[in-house]
């Protein structure tokens, strides 16, 4: 068992999602240390790649920022390396079936295990699929993280019964940004889920308030948010650091007032 059932043992769990090297590199570790004191329980790290699928406009403009930048998965990797040297919750990567096939599966989950990355999330990978990398993630010890969509029906028993770290509630269709209102009746998806496995499930995209972060809570084990992230990052730059920590903190005190 990974650390990842740390993240939601002490009540709901609020969950950034941070592109890496967005603005730069030197940003992303400061924007972590700022979530981690300011209360994140898991951190998210999106490993930038030049055509992310589940991306909305804002996610997939900071891949494309950090790439013209000469981000790396090896420079993602140091990064890593050195968070760990103070950072001890846990952290999972999310990227792309191409991003791990070109490193290397073996080496890129291998790598994985030894600076303490505790899952992967690959959203172009169906569940049918996983087996492309479920091999490697069992033998070092590397969460394979599912995600259930609207659209899974028939196959949400499967997932969740098969499921490892966490699960993933993708809230409505489409890809990744914020929007006004989740109309999804994700409390059936969750419902389901709950009869298949006793795995923490967290839901993400288009999550970008406090209130819909508290809602979201109140029927799952925690909240992801992400592309309201990188809008502060977008806005503020090299000084985005504090603000991340102030909306993080803001997010958590939403999710913290939910019963576990």
């Amino acid at each position: 068992m990974s650390n990842i059932h740390c993240a939601f043992e002490h009540g709901k769990a609020f969950i950034p999602f941070i592109t890496c090297g967005y603005p730069d590199i030197e940003t992303t570790k400061a924007v972590v240390r700022e979530a981690v004191k300011n209360g994140a329980d898991l951190i998210e790290l999106g490993i930038p790649f030049s055509d992310p699928t589940a991306e909305g406009v804002v996610i997939q403009s900071a891949n494309y920022s950090a790439l013209k930048t000469g981000i790396t998965t090896d420079k993602v990797f140091d990064m890593v390396r050195e968070l760990r040297n103070d950072i001890h919750i846990p952290m999972v990567f999310m990227t792309y079936a191409n991003v791990i096939f070109s490193y290397g599966t073996k080496r890129f989950i291998s790598t994985c295990r030894d600076i303490q990355i505790d899952g992967i999330i690959v959203p172009d990978v169906p569940f049918e699929e996983k087996d492309e990398f479920l091999p490697e993630c069992k033998r070092y010890g590397v969460d394979l993280i599912s995600m259930i969509a609207p659209t899974s029906e028939d196959r949400i028993a499967k997932i969740a019964h098969e499921a490892e770290g966490f699960l993933y509630i993708v809230s409505s269709l489409g890809v990744t940004g914020t929007r006004s209102e989740i109309t999804t009746d994700l409390k059936a998806i969750i419902n389901v889920v709950r009869k298949h496995t006793s795995i923490p499930c967290a839901i993400g995209f288009g999550i970008s308030t406090p209130e819909q972060a508290k809602r979201m809570s109140e029927i799952s084990d925690g909240a992801i948010v992400g592309s309201a992230i990188i809008k502060i990052l977008a806005e503020y730059g090299s000084d985005s650091p504090v603000h991340v920590g102030e909306y993080v903190r803001s997010m958590k005190n939403a999710v913290h007032t939910v019963r576990h």
